[in-house]
């Protein structure tokens, strides 16, 4: 992928970005920073999307932020393939399970609040749930060992025109006890049914839908005033809605799961999720000695430099840097979110048509540091 990028650049070096045909802003209006170097990165990340979108078909926002400035953001593609309405900086986009990362902060939240310890078992906050041992700990770091629900739900669930919901999720787990895949704290394993008992514990606790709490405690503080939880219920329409295509240019048609929430079910745009990752810097939402923890590896047997925290993914670049990350991918749209702590660079990319051609965090980040060349 290394030399696709190198590739890419040299190629498109001796061309102009932006044409009068493309009627896009010049580099310098789409980047909020003019020092010189904000303006490499902005120049190569441009390069590298524009060629990924031409010949690999990317279809998506991307922004990326040094020190709480976004020195670039564009939109490739079309919000609806069929009509060719392009997506706009605005766009708003399923983020999938980078929805994790906020289930996890508010639980953060309510564990600051003295309202749960990380040690406190499921039953606590849902006493007649079927598999015992369980802490919250273990579901934040994906090692509860509980079944998949995405499988046990398509075979007791029946009526697939109706949404399936967190509360009859956990139904199903009381009535029917599909078998676990291990017992609680034995090893890692990625679990959406975790996030999906998180979500319901975060209900629990607060006495709101979690969608409400989302809205309430997070999204609104925030000024991000274009992010919400999907609920099918009260579905939130907004005008910059897109619709989602997989591989195969075929439109995603929203299913039962899509009432689900907790371990995806978010939406929102590139400029929110830049808000997301600077309130993370400033100790609004929970302090930085919650979040250390959080992106601390949670798991001894895993690789260390290749883990898993609460709701966000760890990892440390070949210079020794260390991210924090997460990807997504559900129904048409996937995503990558990534922070790296040491000079608080950050990259968002948000897409609607199935498309992971941008390459390796590896990649994009050397992108950031070779301006410095």
């Amino acid at each position: 992928m290394a030399q696709f990028l190198l590739l890419a650049f040299l190629q498109l070096s001796a061309f102009p970005f932006f044409s009068e045909k493309t009627e896009k802003p010049s580099l310098l209006e789409i980047t909020s920073n003019v020092e010189p170097r904000s303006v490499v990165i902005a120049t190569r990340f441009d390069s590298l999307f524009s060629a990924v979108s031409r010949q690999k078909g990317f279809n998506g926002n991307v922004l990326v932020g040094i020190h709480g400035t976004a020195v670039y953001k564009n939109s490739f593609g079309y919000s609806d393939l069929k009509t060719k309405v392009p997506l706009n900086i605005k766009s708003v986009f399923q983020i999938a399970s980078v929805s994790k990362q906020f289930t996890a902060v508010a639980v953060m939240m309510l564990h600051e609040q003295g309202k749960l310890e990380y040690t406190d078992t499921i039953q606590k906050f849902i006493p007649n749930f079927p598999y015992k041992n369980i802490t919250i700990k273990q579901l934040l770091s994906h090692r509860s060992g509980l079944p998949n629900y995405m499988y046990f739900s398509g075979k007791y669930w029946k009526k697939r025109r109706d949404y399936l919901t967190n509360e009859q999720v956990l139904e199903q787990m009381i009535k029917y006890k599909p078998r676990p895949e291990f017992a609680p704290d034995k090893r890692y394993k990625y679990s959406n049914t975790g996030y999906v008992m998180l979500a319901l514990i975060v209900e629990r606790i607060s006495g709101l839908p979690f969608h409400e709490f989302m809205e309430q405690h997070i999204f609104q503080p925030l000024g991000m005033n274009s992010t919400f939880i999907y609920n099918p219920e009260n579905r939130k329409t907004n005008e910059y809605e897109t619709k989602g295509y997989n591989k195969n240019r075929r439109k995603s048609y929203i299913d039962f799961l899509d009432g689900v929430v907790g371990d995806k079910g978010i939406y929102s745009t590139v400029e929110d999720m830049f808000l997301w990752d600077q309130a993370l810097y400033s100790e609004n939402i929970v302090t930085q000695s919650t979040l250390n923890e959080a992106f601390t590896p949670a798991s001894y047997d895993y690789k260390r430099d290749n883990n898993y925290g609460y709701g966000f993914r760890i990892d440390t670049l070949s210079d020794g840097s260390k991210i924090v990350y997460h990807g997504g991918w559900w129904r048409g749209y996937n995503s990558l979110f990534v922070r790296r702590l040491d000079d608080h660079t950050t990259i968002i990319i948000l897409c609607n048509k199935v498309n992971w051609s941008f390459g390796e965090i590896e990649d994009l980040m050397h992108i950031v540091d070779s301006a410095d060349m």
